[in-house]
């Protein structure tokens, strides 16, 4: 049986790539799927619960929040994607070099990581945010660089474990350079739990940058963002539940799904798992 067909058969999965594709065209819709400008606001009707002419309600400005959390889906798949992606980008690299060359090289790189591992990640963002500007990019960099971790661990144990098989042996013995080894034979046999790591990456950083931007130091008003949406909800919880609510729940729905779809990831892609 097929990855494709192993996964359609996985029900938890699918309904993680249906919220996962769903997100996609949501983000790529958002001016055609928003009813009105996300900054545009009707002083009017403030804080006005959901209604025929305001789905989700309206905020403390009259801005229409179900506009605001299409556009804010915009912003979760930029952080998501681009700050993983750097994360990759480091920990492939480091973990290639680590896992192939071995020896001191690989002792000072995982020492490296062990130092690290040692700074509480949401922590370490934090300080690092505290002393730039809190942009879209500063924050999609500074979560790359500081979870790039988990990844070299993951390339490291693979590209140590295939340095022994046949064609890398054999590869070698051709006179290849150890950069195309790796880059021809190691990376391409490294991947698959690299791609799972990525999936599961994404949901993480969506979570850190609603927490960042709940804190006011993550995406700043008026771009919108599921996180300074729910800021503005947590003063006025008692008159405008739908302020915290809506956000929550997408926040909720959106991790879930890359949760599910990066589980169901694992089980097709591991071959020890294939016999199950």
């Amino acid at each position: 049986m097929g990855t494709f067909q192993r996964l359609m058969r996985n029900r938890l999965a699918l309904a993680g790539a249906i919220v996962v594709v769903v997100l996609f065209l949501v983000a790529a819709l958002a001016p055609w799927l928003a009813p009105y400008d996300p900054s545009a606001f009707d002083t009017a009707r403030v804080l006005e619960g959901p209604s025929r002419d305001h789905l989700l309600g309206t905020d403390g400005i009259g801005r229409d929040v179900l506009s605001r959390m299409i556009y804010g889906s915009r912003i979760s798949l930029m952080v998501g994607f681009v700050s993983v992606g750097i994360a990759c980008a480091i920990g492939i690299t480091l973990g290639a070099i680590a896992g192939y060359g071995g020896g001191l090289v690989d002792a000072i790189i995982m020492r490296f990581v062990d130092v690290m591992l040692t700074f509480p990640t949401f922590f370490l963002i934090l300080a690092v945010i505290a002393y730039l500007d809190a942009t879209i990019w500063n924050i999609m960099v500074v979560i790359g660089v500081t979870s790039w971790m988990g990844v070299c661990r993951l390339v490291r144990a693979e590209l140590m474990s295939l340095r022994t098989r046949e064609f890398m042996v054999a590869a070698e013995g051709l006179g290849m350079r150890p950069v195309r080894v790796i880059m021809r034979h190691g990376l391409p046999n490294a991947l698959a739990p690299v791609f799972v790591a990525f999936i599961l990456g994404v949901a993480g950083a969506i979570l850190t940058e609603s927490a960042l931007s709940f804190l006011g130091i993550g995406v700043q008003p008026p771009t919108p963002s599921w996180g300074n949406i729910l800021t503005e909800g947590k003063d006025t919880l008692e008159v405008a539940w739908w302020l915290s609510v809506c956000p929550g729940v997408a926040i909720l729905i959106t991790v879930l799904g890359y949760n599910l779809l990066g589980e169901g990831l694992r089980d097709v892609l591991d071959p020890r798992l294939k016999g199950r």
